[in-house]
């Protein structure tokens, strides 16, 4: 059996902040939808977009796929702030309130609970001091790191 190696995740994201942060910055739909990322910390994420024409729904207000496309963004950017690649296994919304053309929709990701196969994340998306849309994520840490590890000493 080969030995497990130890890998220091926080001094990961410290030394490597401004890779992952690249990575994440090349997301094509974020991109696409004008997401911005604000904030980015060991397991948190805070990324904010304006409702635009073209993101409303037949009511008027914000479509809930740009809502959930927001919340989705920062649970990424949160639980793959380490340099591990992380995919959803899954996710529940609540919609609590509208958005509307104009609004700032402001989306925050906090790690509740992470080991080395799975973390658990609650998402706010707020606008005006308005929660609009809590979100619980689940994400599935794949054994590959994105950014160097060759540094990190072995166990």
């Amino acid at each position: 059996m080969s030995a497990k190696r130890f890998v220091d995740e926080r001094r990961l994201h410290q030394e490597h902040y401004d890779e992952i942060c690249e990575k994440l910055a090349n997301d094509q739909y974020a991109q696409f939808l004008g997401i911005t990322l604000i904030e980015l910390g060991e397991g948190t994420a805070t990324a904010e977009l304006t409702v635009a024409d073209h993101m409303l729904n037949a009511h008027g207000t914000a479509h809930g796929a740009v809502i959930f496309s927001l919340a989705d963004f920062v649970f990424a950017a949160a639980c793959n702030s380490y340099g591990k690649t992380s995919v959803a296994l899954s996710m529940n919304i609540g919609f609590l309130a509208a958005g509307f053309k104009g609004n700032r929709l402001v989306a925050t990701a906090t790690e509740e609970k992470k080991n080395n196969r799975t973390a658990w994340y609650r998402i706010r998306v707020e606008s005006e001091n308005e929660l609009i849309a809590t979100l619980d994520a689940l994400a599935y840490r794949k054994n590959e790191y994105f950014v160097s590890i060759e540094d990190q000493e072995a166990n």
